[in-house]
């Protein structure tokens, strides 16, 4: 509920702080006096549009904060959803500010934090609920008729069920279309898919063919330089002919010579055995490259093989590539699609069967909410028509119109198919019908502002125990009614606050005497400026203002005060 409201610099209102306390909370005072100014501020920081020309002048802005007691359920709900965009706080309160600059900027702050006005008016949706002559009002909106007639139905295990048997539903048709979008698409692709298979496994690949291929090909096409670079290195090595010696004879007489040596001289041993070892290395080399030379092969028919070969391996790589291990992974996973064609009609089927029997699942669960909706609806209707005749408009009444639409894919319901969604596939709304004749019209083409207030409050009194809203906030409800049915007004907004914190702008003595909280606001001059100041009235000071608020004030209006204070205590009385 609302705790705190800090005004600085708005409208005529110079500097204001208002606590407030729950109940019912009345505001009273003359007309002009700023009123309806303390419900704008509040309705700027629950993230309405402002203006400028609400800055009081000679200021270069305006300010208003509200802090907010957040209780069970609604706690979570809000706090969650301050958690989501990094502002939560302090649990089980939230402070909200605007600040409207004379430049025509506005700046939003939740908690102390930058924020955006969006935001708020999402946040403020939650917490507060204005019922002024030209707000738009919550119960208007018809998206939301349906939760609250859910609420008042008290239906959450036939909600539940539903839920369950949707989310399956609809969780298996997707899976269904899914399927068979796969189905006709890879139907479309098998032809294909059977080339492509045939194709890759035409060519036999090896992972690692193409190295080896690359590699061979290039010592065919240099056959003929390899002969020859080799026969010169065994010349060298060993065949110099008979003008010269050929290393391995230089070397074998080194080695031979050191040998002598180093029986001789012990200490050259190891030196000789290095000579001898790179003979040995040396012989070692030419035989190796005697056998390398006796396998160049001269093969035209051989190297044009290969050619062929890398330009197939080139072309495949170009298709499914880039690299062979890539045109093999293709291969698996095309034969892998092939396997999940042959089996796509005996899934089908048994996604068909189950959605069957989860169809025949929801019909019975939208059965069962759409009949505890029905009988809410009843109810609905009798308790707001009662609140309706109590509130002087006798001839009007109330309905809550179920319908639903036919839709070609719809759910299958009693022979006909029907559009369905999360709540459902009941369409609820509001309609009223105000003078006889006229026929029921929605909520939001009430023309009367005296009778669309009234009943709103019709409505927000049946609805109490299903509304959420912590803080219902009414503007000169009062409009068009008399002094009788404001004690019947007075009465049901004292029983609406016994659910909510209820705050009320009213001109009438017989309303404000049900005041839980009695704050009365005045307009004053100082020095030459006009301003507004707020004031929270006890005992003598009420009864002063009751009178004020009946007429002069005189023997005669006090002692009306004071007879109404009496029949307000002698009505709660009843109900304590």
């Amino acid at each position: 509920m609302l705790r705190e409201l800090s005004i600085r610099n708005f409208a005529i209102i110079e500097s204001q702080d208002l606590c407030f306390d729950s109940g019912l909370v009345i505001l009273t005072g003359e007309t002009g006096a700023g009123k309806s100014i303390i419900l704008d501020a509040l309705g700027a920081v629950l993230g309405g549009k402002v203006d400028p020309s609400v800055i009081r002048r000679g200021a270069n802005r305006a300010t208003v904060e509200a802090v907010f007691e957040l209780e069970g359920n609604l706690a979570d709900e809000v706090e969650a959803l301050l958690e989501a965009e990094g502002l939560n706080e302090e649990h089980g309160f939230l402070s909200m500010a605007r600040e409207i600059r004379a430049e025509g900027r506005s700046i939003a702050r939740i908690n102390g934090r930058s924020s955006s006005a969006s935001l708020q008016a999402a946040i403020g949706a939650f917490l507060v609920d204005i019922h002024g002559q030209s707000e738009h009002l919550s119960l208007l909106k018809v998206r939301q008729h349906g939760e609250l007639l859910d609420r008042y139905a008290h239906n959450e295990n036939e909600l539940k069920q539903w839920s369950q048997s949707y989310q399956a539903f609809r969780s298996t048709q997707e899976s269904l279309e899914a399927l068979q979008r796969q189905e006709s698409s890879a139907l479309q692709r098998t032809d294909l898919l059977h080339f492509q298979v045939q194709e890759i496994e035409a060519a036999k690949l090896q992972a690692d063919e193409e190295e080896t291929l690359r590699q061979e090909r290039k010592r065919l096409a240099n056959a003929e330089s390899l002969y020859s670079l080799s026969s010169n290195a065994l010349a060298h090595l060993d065949d110099a002919g008979p003008d010269s010696l050929a290393a391995s004879d230089l070397l074998g007489q080194a080695s031979h010579n050191l040998g002598q040596l180093a029986a001789i001289d012990s200490s050259l041993v190891p030196l000789s055995e290095r000579v001898e070892a790179a003979l040995v290395s040396i012989q070692e080399a030419v035989y190796d490259l005697r056998i390398y030379q006796e396998g160049i092969a001269f093969n035209p028919k051989r190297l044009d093989q290969i050619e062929e070969r890398l330009d197939l391996l080139k072309g495949l790589k170009r298709k499914y590539g880039p690299e062979l291990t890539d045109v093999l992974d293709h291969l698996t996973n095309i034969k892998r699609e092939l396997e999940d064609v042959d089996n796509y009609s005996e899934r089908l089927e048994k996604l068909e069967i189950l959605l069957d029997e989860l169809q025949e699942q929801l019909a019975v669960a939208g059965q069962a909410l759409s009949v505890s909706r029905q009988k809410a609806a009843e109810g609905l209707a009798s308790a707001v028509d009662s609140q309706l005749k109590a509130l002087s408009m006798h001839k009007a009444h109330f309905r809550v119109d179920l319908s639903s639409e036919k839709a070609a894919n719809g759910l299958p319901v009693a022979g006909q198919k029907l559009a369905i969604g999360p709540q459902g596939w009941d369409k609820v709304e509001f309609l009223v019908e105000t003078n006889p004749g006229e026929g029921f019209r929605p909520l939001v083409k009430v023309a009367s502002g005296g009778e669309t207030s009234r009943l709103m409050l019709a409505l927000k009194q049946a609805l109490a125990a299903a509304d959420r809203i912590p803080t219902l906030v009414f503007d000169e409800i009062d409009q068009g009614i008399g002094g009788r049915v404001g004690l019947v007004v007075g009465e049901i907004l004292w029983h609406l606050a016994r659910q909510h914190q209820v705050m009320c702008v009213t001109h009438l003595p017989q309303l404000a005497t049900f005041a839980d909280q009695h704050l009365h606001v005045n307009k004053t001059i100082q020095g030459e400026r006009t301003t507004t100041v707020v004031r929270k009235l006890e005992n003598d000071e009420r009864i002063q203002e009751l009178a004020a608020m009946t007429g002069p004030v005189g023997e005669g209006t006090v002692h009306s005060a004071k007879e109404i204070t009496e029949i307000v205590r002698r009505i709660k009385l009843k109900v304590e």
